[in-house]
This record gives C-alpha cells, sequence and structure tokens, in this order.
C-alpha cells in the first residue's frame, strides 16, 4: 500500500473494506508510507484517520527498518 496514489472511489471502497473486516478477521497491510503520509495516498484528511483509526484499534505495528532484502538481490540482476 503506498506506491501510488489511489482515486477517491478506490480510497472509500479500501474504507468500506476496512470497516467491514474490522473487529471481524485479522488484517495484514504492508506499506512504504508512514501513516502521516497516508493523507497523501488516500486524498482525503478525514477518510485517512478514520481507516487509520479502525486499522490501529487492538493491533500489532512492525515498523522494519534496515536494508532492503529485495533491493539487495536485484542488484545482481544488473551485475551479471
Amino acid at each position: 500500500m503506498g506506491y501510488l496514489p489511489i482515486s477517491h472511489e478506490e480510497a472509500n471502497i479500501f474504507f468500506q473494506l476496512v470497516s467491514n473486516l474490522h473487529e471481524q478477521t485479522s488484517i495484514i497491510i504492508t506499506s512504504n508510507k508512514g501513516f502521516e503520509e497516508w493523507t497523501e495516498l488516500l486524498q482525503d484528511v478525514a477518510l485517512t484517520a478514520t481507516i487509520l483509526d479502525r486499522l490501529t484499534y487492538r493491533c500489532e505495528i512492525f515498523n522494519m527498518t534496515g536494508k532492503s532484502y529485495r533491493l539487495e538481490n536485484r542488484k545482481s540482476f544488473f551485475n551479471d
């Protein structure tokens, strides 16, 4: 989640998905953006706050930092 901005309609559909799954099942989302950047992605401050409220309620957040395994191995494609 976060590579390209999504349309207003797509953001609303994402909100509906999160709302329907909220407290019903586990949700795993990966993103290359911090929460502070999600407004730019979803293009709506209120919608972003509402989605993040549901996603972060009783959750575990894993902030992974360091070298990217994927990018590190991709370099070998260009060196051969």
